[in-house]
């Protein structure tokens, strides 16, 4: 895995990785994201932050329309890690109420109860969906 590595004001590296828009990219992320949370000592996180980026790639599968999506963790603060997947779609996501019956549907709402919080940041190009992590730095 080839990582993108730059500088943050708090001294902490960022990581990041352009994908492909596919399926399999989440498991490239997931890598991403534990050897970020390992490097920084916040190894507790990562369970979590795996979990997280999982969905926040899928979502990025399943409604963007171009080919690739990009993943990113940095750590803006030290007790604060933040996963984040961009992609050029415009349209912000929508936490849905999914009965016991659906088969999706959840994502959203597992990323709401796994993060200190999250959002949707517009982009000239696209969009930015995050989650932010607490942990101790």
């Amino acid at each position: 895995m080839t990582m993108a590595v730059s500088p943050r004001p708090t001294g902490h590296p960022g990581y990041t990785e352009t994908l492909p828009r596919e399926p399999g990219s989440a498991g490239t992320a997931r890598r991403l994201v534990r050897f970020a949370l390992s490097v920084w000592g916040l190894e507790a996180l990562a369970d979590d932050g795996a979990l997280i980026v999982t969905e926040l790639v899928a979502n990025s599968v399943q409604h963007a329309r171009r080919d690739s999506i990009r993943v990113t963790v940095e750590r803006p603060e030290a007790d604060r890690v933040r996963v984040a997947v961009v992609d050029l779609s415009p349209r912000h996501p929508v936490r849905r109420h999914s009965g016991p019956e659906d088969e999706s549907g959840r994502g959203l709402t597992l990323v709401e109860c796994l993060a200190a919080d999250w959002g949707s940041d517009p982009l000239p190009w696209g969009k930015q969906v995050w989650a932010d992590l607490k942990g101790r730095g």
